[in-house]
């Protein structure tokens, strides 16, 4: 028998059907792709395609504003917070070159001027931006860098 299981990553999923499987109303999934807290896959003609990290993406989102109450500058600012450098493994002198590691009012992929390790990175593969598929929410993989 074939095993026809999907990449966590691979894009497959319709904007309609991602917000059935998430819960999360069309609308709301459109504004979180404009203000930067998902990267859809987009298509030559300009559809945007999801993958099941992007789901539960979305539901970590969804859960930041509905029960803990933050708004989307909220969101961003957790989002900020993951150590990419350390997922990364940066050294001192990429992180003194990178807009990710200085800010913390946005998160690393939507950073102007990456450092040297991301530049060419597709931030939607990348694991930084994969975390969800871990670690239920930032606070837990902050928790895990503990020993």
């Amino acid at each position: 028998m074939e095993n026809h299981s999907i990449e966590s990553t691979t894009p497959v999923y319709t904007l309609s059907t991602t917000s059935t499987l998430s819960g999360i109303p069309v609308h709301s999934i459109r504004q979180y792709i404009d203000k930067g807290l998902i990267i859809p896959y987009r298509k030559e003609s300009n559809r945007n395609l999801f993958s099941q990290v992007d789901i539960l993406r979305l539901k970590y989102i969804h859960k930041l504003l509905v029960e803990d109450g933050l708004n989307i500058a909220g969101i961003r600012s957790v989002l900020a917070l993951i150590p990419c450098w350390a997922i990364r493994k940066c050294s001192a002198e990429e992180r003194e070159n990178c807009h990710a590691f200085q800010s913390d009012a946005y998160p690393c992929w939507e950073a102007s001027d990456k450092g040297k390790l991301c530049k060419n990175t597709n931030c939607r593969e990348c694991e930084v931006y994969r975390i969800v598929e871990n670690y239920p929410d930032v606070k837990s993989y902050i928790k895990s860098l503990i020993p």
